[in-house]
């Protein structure tokens, strides 16, 4: 059994089908691609899983148990901790207090550790911890959006376009920061428009088109897959 199994998931808008039996399974320790064009359902898929969304049917299993109808707030306790498109750094609030933020559902004496940790994977955010978040830059808000997930101690992280509207000079340190922290036990779920840098660092990987899953394999295999090739990596 993987940490997370996804199984015929169907959620909607209203009355828009956004996805329509979405299935996968994402084992521990691993890094999960997920990639597809605009609408295809990838935001809505890690919407669901984090409890923002709740299917109307289809179940989400976290480490054995159904959560699909599960709250938001109760999965980041159960360790599934999510950075949303556009990071969502609370602007009025400093970095510091950003952080102290991501910690709100921990009880435990580790959190001044964490804290410490998180500093010295973005040694930018310590310059800036007592900036207010609002007026850092793009790239340091980003950073500031996985380091507050990561405060509160997640199993499973859900990273949705963390490269988006990043200077290219940034978006390979991104992807490095997200192998490094794949590397310290964190499995991760990583839905990206650039599917050549999450191919690169992805274990296996699932392509989306208008809600279902349309290709599925390994990351190595997906990025000699021609249709893949042709329709996410830009090669003819």
């Amino acid at each position: 059994m993987g940490l997370l199994e996804v199984n015929e998931i169907h959620t909607y808008y209203g009355n828009i089908h956004a996805l329509k039996g979405v299935s996968f399974e994402v084992d521990s320790g691993e890094i999960i691609a997920l990639i597809g064009s605009n609408g295809a359902g990838k935001t809505t898929t890690l919407r669901t899983i984090s409890g923002l969304m709740e299917p109307r049917e289809g179940r989400v299993v976290y480490d054995g148990e159904d959560i699909s109808s599960a709250r938001a707030d109760t999965l980041v306790s159960k360790g599934i901790s999510m950075v949303p498109e556009g990071r969502g750094v609370f602007a009025k609030l400093t970095v510091e207090e950003n952080l102290d933020m991501g910690a709100y559902t921990r009880r435990d004496s580790g959190i001044k550790d964490d804290l410490k940790g998180a500093f010295e994977l973005f040694p930018r955010l310590q310059e800036r911890r007592r900036q207010v978040a609002g007026t850092l830059s793009g790239g340091e808000q980003q950073m500031l959006a996985i380091a507050r997930a990561l405060m509160s101690k997640p199993r499973l992280l859900l990273l949705d376009e963390p490269s988006m509207g990043l200077a290219p000079v940034l978006v390979d340190g991104v992807f490095d920061t997200i192998q490094r922290i794949a590397n310290e036990g964190v499995t991760i779920l990583l839905v990206e428009q650039n599917a050549h840098m999450a191919l690169q660092i992805a274990d296996r990987g699932y392509v989306l088109q208008s809600g279902e899953v349309a290709i599925s394999d390994t990351a190595a295999n997906l990025q000699q897959n021609e249709t893949v090739q042709k329709t996410y990596l830009g090669i003819d």
